[in-house]
C-alpha cells in the first residue's frame, strides 16, 4: 500500500497562494511564482508514483475544476458538503466525498492501489488531514521568495506538535524540495 503524502508549494514565510485568490487568478498576487519549479521535466515524476488525489472544494473552485482535467490525470476526490452538479454524475474524473479528509483518504487509497495518494488541494484539506491523523509524509516545495501575505498552510492546526523526521532535501533552479516522514 502507498503512502499519504501532503505535497504542496509554498514560499518562505509558509504561504500557498498569495492574496485575492480566484478562478481568474487560482494563486492570487504573486502567487504564480510558486508553481515555476514544474517547468523542471524532472520534477514531473512525482505524478508517476502517485495514483490518486484529494483535494478540497475551495481549490476545486479556484482552479476552475482544472476544465475537467485533474492534475496529472488522476483520479480526484473533492471533500465537499455540497458537489457542483455540473460535475457530479457518471463519467465525471471527479468524486466528491461529503464525509471529510480521513473518508476521502480511505477512498482514494481504495483507488490508488500501492501507489501514494497524494493531497495538496489547498491548506484547509492538507491541515484536515494532518489533524486527523491520515499523513503519512509531508512534502513542500520551499520557493525561495517572501510573499508577505496570503494563505498559510499550517495556520489553524489543532493537532500540534506535529512532529517529523527529514528524509530528503534536495535544491532545483526555482525550489528546495524538501520531504518529512510524519512521526506518530
Amino acid at each position: 500500500m502507498g503512502k499519504v503524502i501532503v505535497s504542496i508549494s509554498m514560499s518562505l514565510d509558509g504561504i500557498i497562494a498569495g492574496d485575492n485568490d480566484s478562478p481568474a487568478r487560482g494563486l492570487g498576487d504573486g502567487g504564480e511564482i510558486l508553481h515555476h519549479w514544474m517547468q523542471d521535466a524532472d520534477e514531473h515524476a512525482m505524478f508517476d508514483e502517485t495514483g490518486a488525489i484529494v483535494v478540497g472544494r475551495r481549490m476545486f473552485d479556484v482552479s476552475n475544476a482544472w476544465d475537467g482535467a485533474p492534475p496529472g490525470g488522476l483520479p480526484c476526490f473533492v471533500v465537499t458538503h455540497h458537489a457542483p452538479a455540473e460535475w457530479n454524475g457518471a463519467g465525471s474524473p471527479f468524486t466528491f466525498v461529503g464525509e471529510g479528509a480521513p473518508t476521502a483518504v480511505a477512498r482514494a487509497r481504495d483507488v490508488a492501489g500501492d501507489k501514494n495518494v497524494g493531497i495538496g488541494g489547498g491548506a484547509d484539506i492538507c491541515r484536515q488531514a494532518l489533524d486527523a491523523g491520515v499523513v503519512d509524509e509531508v512534502e513542500l516545495q520551499l520557493v525561495p521568495v517572501i510573499l508577505g501575505s496570503g494563505i498559510r498552510l499550517f495556520d489553524g492546526l489543532t493537532r500540534t506538535p506535529v512532529q517529523l523526521e527529514p528524509l530528503r532535501a534536495r535544491a532545483s533552479r526555482y525550489a528546495t524540495h524538501l520531504r518529512y516522514r510524519v512521526v506518530r
